[in-house]
């Protein structure tokens, strides 16, 4: 399953320094993923998880292969971006291939780095990109209730669908972002978001981005993103971008080490890709073999037989049954064989819903 989040903010904020260390990450793991050709904005990086690393200790398989996030970095997004100023269009048609949105707000003060607006007010820039976000939606709203008016004399069955268009218009131009619609269950509304992929309609990850000194206490730039993640129903986090450029690259002890100087317990990074799972509703199962340890990305509720589709569509299609170990038990018994010995390895139909860290083999036949 590919996952993919898209980082916005206004120049200057720190944002291509935190796509610059996403980038570095990839480059460093690139011994271990098979990565395809990918355009000079885009970073694919692994998901950290130090449960595979554990399993493939007690495997030793011949590769390993972690779960992976595709990152788009959409520069050049200012103010009349959605009328193409700074090639906005361009970009913003990028990220509207994008499944979230990490929104990098500058909270740190420093007269080297000259901030666009002359001063340094993250809900203030935060409100630049979201109205510039909303217009594009309303643009791209706009052109398909048009079509539809066109087609309707043809096609009776569109008139829900021109309703529910006018009723999300009328919302995005009191400048509210899609996601805050009040009914989003309903279908038509449901048909016009799967269709247009609004931007705003997207999971949003507010970013506040802080100095080093800024990581051991919230400043008010920060508890003021904060609140406003809280009051949007948000995720939040907090990174300093120019320490997790230093960070990339350093070997595990001297990683731990810097991290513990900052009086952090977790890279922002990591944090970053750990949250974005969370906001799109992800977990990962693995397999484990000799010639491959790997973790698979799944929505959270999958059942076993969407869970093997992920691997091939004719795991789901031919599905026939699940042998489970959960995590703990594969760790605690150090092998397939001992779990098989000790009766914890399950045999699971095509209802069972697959939880985060399931060690699963499937068998299937077409």
């Amino acid at each position: 399953m590919s996952v993919s989040i898209g980082i916005v903010g206004l120049p200057n904020v720190g944002k291509s320094t935190l796509f610059n260390a996403l980038t570095k990450a990839q480059n460093a793991e690139s011994a271990n993923y098979a990565f395809c050709t990918i355009e000079p904005n885009k970073a694919v990086v692994p998901v950290p998880d130090k449960r595979i690393d554990t399993l493939a200790e007690l495997v030793k398989p011949q590769r390993v292969q972690q779960s992976t996030v595709d990152f788009v970095d959409i520069a050049g997004l200012v103010e009349g971006a959605s009328k193409g100023e700074g090639l906005g269009n361009k970009f913003l048609a990028n990220i509207r291939e994008t499944q979230a949105i990490l929104h990098v707000a500058r909270c740190f003060e420093d007269d080297d780095v000259m901030h666009v607006a002359g001063n340094v007010d993250p809900i203030r820039d935060i409100e630049i990109i979201e109205t510039e976000l909303i217009l594009a939606d309303i643009q791209v709203l706009e052109n398909r209730l048009e079509r539809m008016k066109k087609q309707l004399k043809g096609d009776k069955s569109l008139a829900p669908l021109i309703t529910a268009a006018e009723k999300m218009l009328e919302h995005l131009g009191e400048t509210k972002l899609a996601a805050t619609y009040p009914d989003l269950e309903d279908k038509s509304i449901q048909t016009l978001l799967d269709e247009l992929r609004l931007i705003t309609a997207k999971n949003m990850i507010y970013c506040a981005n802080v100095d080093e000194d800024g990581l051991a206490e919230d400043g008010e730039h920060v508890r003021r993103v904060m609140e406003l993640a809280e009051q949007r129903g948000a995720e939040f986090v907090k990174i300093s971008a120019k320490m997790e450029e230093e960070l990339v690259g350093l070997e595990d002890e001297e990683y731990e080490e810097f991290l513990e100087s900052y009086g952090v317990t977790e890279a922002g990074l990591d944090k970053i890709i750990r949250t974005g799972f969370h906001t799109l509703g992800l977990i990962s199962y693995f397999t484990a073999g000799v010639k491959e340890v790997r973790a698979w990305t799944i929505h959270d509720g999958d059942k076993a037989p969407q869970a093997a589709g992920v691997i091939h569509t004719d795991f789901e299609r031919g599905f026939i049954r699940a042998e489970v170990i959960s995590y703990d038990d594969y760790v605690r018994c150090g092998s397939e064989a001992k779990c098989r010995a000790e009766g914890v390895l399950r045999v699971e139909g095509k209802e069972y819903v697959v939880k985060d860290g399931d060690v699963v083999h499937f068998l299937f036949n077409v």
